[in-house]
């Protein structure tokens, strides 16, 4: 079993890459904090959280960034969907697959970058960050992203990043997600706990909050 998916879901994904086609699949949390993932849902406390998509293929513009089915996959910020709901459809070929191929649930990416960057590709932090999973030039560097901008690099960087935190603080997602805000070293300095920081907690229960309710 992987770290966060039953093998149907994993089996699933596979046929996506492979077929481009996906059935839809639910998640349910029971009250001791147990996962539990279906295509058939039994009961109204599955929420869904992978939609089958239509086909989709991964093509390279002239400028170099990524598309979907021939549209852009990234777009200037005038030009974003309307609702982050359109956006996070439109992105999620790209977050499914790099969840798939780093051991991730689709879930958690989707929460991350919904935490920073609200699914807006051009989003840029005051502090350097940028892109969906809000890449610093250190991480992005780290990862081999070459454009921070670009949504497919941006996420295969950021999926791969939040996986070797999950590795580096085992069973602990508490610890990986505040590890990818505030730096796995400030975690580590602080006793292996989530560091005394507003922003850093706040940061982890929204994450864990967005996680949670998918």
């Amino acid at each position: 079993m992987s770290r966060f998916l039953v093998p149907f879901v994993v089996a699933l994904m596979m046929s996506a890459l492979s077929m481009n086609v996906l059935a839809d699949v639910y998640k349910f949390v029971d009250r001791s904090g147990h996962v539990f993932y279906t295509d058939k849902p039994k009961h109204s406390g599955y929420k869904i959280i992978l939609r089958s998509p239509p086909a989709f293929s991964y093509v390279k513009s002239s400028a170099g960034r990524s598309s979907i089915n021939g549209n852009p996959a990234w777009q200037s910020r005038p030009q974003l969907s309307a609702s982050r709901s359109q956006k996070k459809e439109e992105l999620a070929p790209i977050i499914n697959a790099a969840a798939y191929k780093y051991d991730l649930d689709p879930a958690l990416l989707h929460a991350v970058i919904r935490a920073e960057s609200g699914y807006n590709p051009e989003a840029v932090s005051n502090k350097g960050a940028a892109g969906l999973m809000q890449l610093m030039p250190a991480t992005a560097s780290r990862y081999g992203v070459r454009d921070r901008f670009d949504p497919q690099e941006n996420v295969e960087g950021g999926a791969r990043y939040l996986s070797d935190l999950l590795d580096m603080f085992p069973s602990n997602l508490k610890l990986a997600v505040a590890a990818y805000n505030s730096g796995e070293n400030r975690v580590k300095r602080s006793g292996y706990q989530v560091p005394p920081i507003a922003e850093t907690q706040n940061y982890v229960e929204r994450v864990l909050g967005y996680y949670n309710r998918w």
